[in-house]
Formats: structure tokens, sequence, C-alpha cells
């Protein structure tokens, strides 16, 4: 039965440590793990707060352009939901100093065989 393979704690373990490395990743603008974590596909999709990247070439133009001033944050409500041994669902919510919205983060994670990567990404803000 499916519900029997829902958020197995070994599998939840393995994303949760891909998903904090991300993290460390993203509010240190490592570029490279950023890179790494995000499936290096045409189909992999980002919904940034204020732009829509489609391709891994586009996701990767984004990194590499961005600013790397003001990426600290904190995590509040974080969730990691794993269905079978292979794909996780993350969500949280963060904010940031001196900003008075509320940001939103999801990501779809599916296991290769070298390892969990991101397929899909959506970050918003809100009031």
């Amino acid at each position: 039965m499916m519900r029997d393979n829902i958020d197995r704690p070994a599998i939840v373990n393995e994303v949760s440590a891909a998903f904090y490395r991300y993290e460390q990743a993203l509010i240190s603008n490592d570029v490279a793990v950023l890179d790494e974590l995000f499936w290096s596909d045409p189909r992999t999709v980002r919904y940034g707060a204020s732009e829509n990247l489609y391709g891994i070439d586009e996701i990767r133009a984004f990194r590499n352009t961005r600013s790397s001033q003001g990426l600290e944050r904190l995590l509040q409500n974080t969730t990691i939901t794993t269905y079978g041994d292979d794909m996780a669902v993350a969500s949280t919510e963060f904010t940031r100093e001196g900003c008075d919205k509320i940001g939103r983060q999801m990501q779809t994670w599916v296991k290769f065989p070298y390892g969990w990567r991101i397929v899909a990404a959506h970050v918003s803000l809100m009031s």
C-alpha cells in the first residue's frame, strides 16, 4: 500500500540532508552546489519571485547573474514529505531581515542514480 511508503524515516533523512545542503548553498551563494542540486535537464522549471525559468540553462544563467547580497533568511514551517523511495516535496516559509514579506518555497525532489535533484521549484512572496 502506498501509505506505507510515505515518510519513511531513512528517505526523509536523505531528502532533508539534500534540502539543507541546498539552503546552505543558497545563503552562501555557492552556485556550483545550487547547480548540482537542480536536475540538469531542459524540463526543469523554477518559478521565482520575479522570474519564470524554463530549463537548466535559464536557471544557471539566473544563478550566475543574481546578487550575492542579502541572501540570509530564516526558515519556518518547513515540511518535507516523501513518497516512496525516490520522490519528495519540500515546502518552507522564510523571512529576511528588513523585509516585511513572507517568502514561500516549494521544491519537488526526485532521486536519480546520482542523487536527489530538484526537478521543479516555486518561490513567491506575500504581504
